[in-house]
């Protein structure tokens, strides 16, 4: 299995064990400079552009449990898990791999270690595999490069392994990704990522490319490699159906902020922010034939210019003068974490 990373001192932290938390998030904060170039701005006298991604998000996941960030396009999502492996600095806050500062071990020596017990799987099966390489290649990649195969027989041993995990065989070592269907490709991608034997597993969106029948073949893989492997998932998704079948733990995001955070059952059993009920209230259902479905009202603020307060007030049926100019904080109530002035008032 995977070797920690070493702590100042030479010593390897233990491995966690089942249900102790591994991934833990520290108020992650993300922003991205979207100013234009330098000569426009003095000639038309702009100030600089700052865009918020990412806005003091935590959250906890324990080994083996899988943590589901939801919500609209643009709110967030896909930058804290581009922050989590390391495609990006936080601007702030912090991000901890078994008790320990993953981006700062991402700077230093121990990077290779860090990196090989987290693993992404990316949303785009298309465009996620080289075209140019063979299968063997591509899911032989990661095992070459962080030195764990001697040879060309071992590689191969290894990439069979690796590819009857996620239902596909050996000879499709020796074809291209062309000729692979959508859902086939997906599982090439999870064969890859599985390579380095992770135990924390960055998943965006991996099913919202492909059709609603190979969606549920890939998510079946997924959550029989995790009982079998002990992995642990945060999962993207804006499909509140798939993360209602694959997630223990549900985080709802808006604007760049959690909302909501709470375990799955509980969440879609008694949803309390009123933009996770919005959410939940627009999903179509089969013996719900004759009632009315409410779509999300209104439309995501614009996020180079957010609102004062709570960014969700000028949607909310419940807003007060007190949402407009009072930012929630994210606070248990009733064992839900939850940012709404009006739960905390109890006018929910």
């Amino acid at each position: 299995m995977t070797q920690a990373a070493q702590n100042p001192d030479g010593a390897v932290p233990a491995r966690p064990q089942d249900g102790e938390v591994l991934v833990r998030a520290e108020g992650l904060a993300k922003t991205f400079d979207v100013s234009p170039p330098l000569l426009n701005r003095l000639l038309e006298r702009k100030p600089r552009v700052w865009l918020r991604a990412v806005d003091e998000v935590s959250f906890s996941i324990r080994k083996g449990q899988t943590l589901a960030l939801v919500g609209e396009s643009g709110c967030g999502k896909s930058t804290v898990a581009r922050l989590l492996v390391g495609l990006h600095q936080p601007t702030h806050g912090r991000f901890l791999f078994k008790n320990q500062d993953a981006h700062t071990v991402y700077a230093g020596r121990e990077a290779q270690a860090m990196r090989r017990g987290i693993q992404m799987i990316f949303q785009d099966p298309y465009a996620s595999l080289n075209p140019r390489w063979k299968v063997a290649d591509i899911v032989a990649e990661p095992l070459r490069e962080h030195g764990m195969v001697a040879s060309r027989a071992q590689a191969e041993e290894r990439v069979t392994a690796l590819l009857q995990s996620v239902g596909l065989a050996a000879v499709d070592m020796g074809k291209f990704p062309h000729q692979f269907s959508g859902g086939q490709r997906q599982r090439i991608s999870i064969a890859r990522a599985l390579a380095t034997e992770p135990e924390f597993l960055v998943c965006d969106e991996p099913t919202s490319a492909l059709d609603v029948s190979v969606q549920a073949q890939v998510l079946n893989i997924m959550k029989n490699l995790q009982r079998q492997q002990q992995l642990t998932y945060l999962f993207i998704s804006h499909n509140l159906a798939v993360v209602r079948h694959v997630s223990d733990h549900v985080g709802v995001m808006y604007l760049g902020r959690i909302v909501e955070l709470a375990p799955r059952r509980t969440l879609f059993a008694a949803p309390r922010h009123p933009y996770t009920r919005m959410l939940l209230d627009a999903i179509p259902r089969m013996h719900d034939t004759g009632r009315a479905r409410t779509p999300v009202q209104g439309e995501v603020p614009n996020p180079l210019d957010p609102p004062t307060g709570c960014a969700f007030h000028p949607r909310c049926p419940f807003a007060t003068e007190r949402c407009r100019v009072e930012r929630p904080r994210l606070q248990v109530i009733d064992g839900v974490q939850v940012a709404c002035h009006a739960v905390e008032e109890g006018r929910i």
